[in-house]
């Protein structure tokens, strides 16, 4: 039986007060609790814009496309802000803490200032990855500028900033999330140089292992499963789709078939871990982890789509069904998890016509981003129904979060709390 599950997002918090018993979700990663783009019991307005149904708005100076996250009453997202040394482009990486229920600002650090060592895409910037936090620690990548450890109160803990420079393809800039499992935080390191996959401890930032990829740049973020009694770490690749060993490090499988350059992480349930790829091609795949070495055309496989997959944006995995885009754009795929078979295809969203951000789930919808603003509302159903189109008015490409009745937004120059 496969699990996915993430040590970084605990079971639902309980608090009595009043003698009631109430939920209390925390989303501290970018793809949420199952690590699948889906909020189980969350709830958020399926109507909003710039003004409606808005419970505050903060400005984020600088620029970044990281995803927030959210630990009870605090909010965290991170930026690479412009220093008053300009003219060498010095850049200051910085983690911002905001009060959940107010927008306040509890506080903001600043981890480094730097000049990057290569440029980035147009569309990127240099904050690209999501924090995360398991309620103890919040923890800020800045890839080639370091990893940082801060308490939930902003003081810091510990850093490594030895990774080395990373070379991404054309310099299109850096962007994976780092993933916390039990006492390990999973950072990725594929690029044009020598690619490995590291696991450090947490709580001291030490190396635990530190496993060799043969793989170029990927921005593909780790995914956590649990298989039988093992643990596993799954990540995309352009040469393969990979399982390993979470205590040693130890490649356990492997498929290939994705395209160049992936970006899309793996999404898992209780049976089938689904890994695609879709820039200059197209590979979907469904597979059975419990296989050893190369799995290609084995048992392991157990379904392949071969058009319309992903490129940037990660699929959402909701109730079953398989959501996925085509490309970097807005035509929209549903398929049965289990079985491949379409429920839709390649269907054109009003309002969305560019991605970046992935799609997410909660309350019995799905919640699709276009990068002008645009989020379209659907039913989380086997047929294509629009619920609303709205309007946020300014820029997004990262990944919107749902947690109990809100949305946390952040665009491109603002963050944004949606709230009933």
């Amino acid at each position: 039986m496969l699990r996915s599950f993430s040590c970084w997002a605990l079971t639902a918090g309980w608090l009595l007060s009043g003698g009631m018993l109430a939920a209390a979700e925390n989303w501290g990663h970018w793809r949420g609790p199952g690590g699948n783009g889906a909020a189980v019991a969350a709830n958020p307005p399926t109507e909003f814009s710039g003004t409606e149904n808005v419970a505050w708005k903060v400005a984020i100076p600088g620029r970044g496309s990281g995803s927030p996250v959210v630990w009870e009453d605090r909010v965290f997202v991170v930026s690479a802000v412009a220093t008053d040394d300009r003219s060498a482009g010095k850049l200051a990486f910085q983690t911002f803490c905001f009060d959940r229920d107010t927008g306040e600002l509890n506080w903001r650090r600043t981890a480094i200032e730097a000049v990057p060592h290569e440029g980035t895409h147009p569309t990127n910037g240099y904050a690209s990855a999501s924090p995360c936090t398991d309620g103890k620690y919040v923890y800020s990548h800045f890839g080639s500028r370091g990893l940082y450890c801060y308490t939930l109160d902003g003081e810091p803990v510990w850093s490594r900033n030895d990774f080395g420079p990373m070379r991404t393809r054309n310099a299109f800039g850096e962007g994976s999330s780092p993933t916390l499992a039990g006492d390990l935080i999973i950072v990725p390191w594929d690029h044009e140089g020598p690619s490995f996959l590291y696991a450090l401890d947490k709580q001291t930032g030490k190396t635990v292992w530190k496993t060799p990829r043969d793989e170029p740049t990927c921005w593909a973020t780790p995914l956590i499963v649990k298989v039988g009694d093992r643990q596993q770490v799954v990540m995309n690749g352009e040469n393969y789709a990979r399982a390993y060993d979470l205590k040693t490090g130890q490649e356990l499988w492997r498929c290939g078939g994705q395209t160049t350059r992936p970006a899309a992480s793996a999404v898992a349930d209780d049976e089938l871990v689904y890994i695609g790829s879709g820039f200059r091609g197209s590979f979907l795949g469904a597979f059975r982890p419990d296989g050893r070495g190369d799995i290609a055309a084995t048992r392991n496989v157990a379904w392949t789509i071969g058009r319309d997959t992903p490129d940037v944006a990660s699929p959402l995995l909701s109730d079953g069904r398989l959501y996925f885009y085509k490309g970097k754009s807005g035509l929209l795929t549903c398929v049965d998890a289990k079985t491949g078979k379409p429920h839709y295809t390649a269907s054109r969203i009003p309002g969305v016509n560019s991605t970046y951000a992935s799609p997410i789930a909660a309350g019995g919808f799905v919640y699709l981003t276009d990068r002008s603003g645009e989020i379209t509302v659907i039913k989380d159903a086997d047929t294509l129904e629009v619920v609303a189109t709205n309007r946020l008015g300014e820029p997004v490409d990262a990944t919107p979060i749902p947690v109990d009745d809100q949305l946390f937004i952040r665009s491109e120059k603002s963050l944004f709390c949606i709230s009933r």
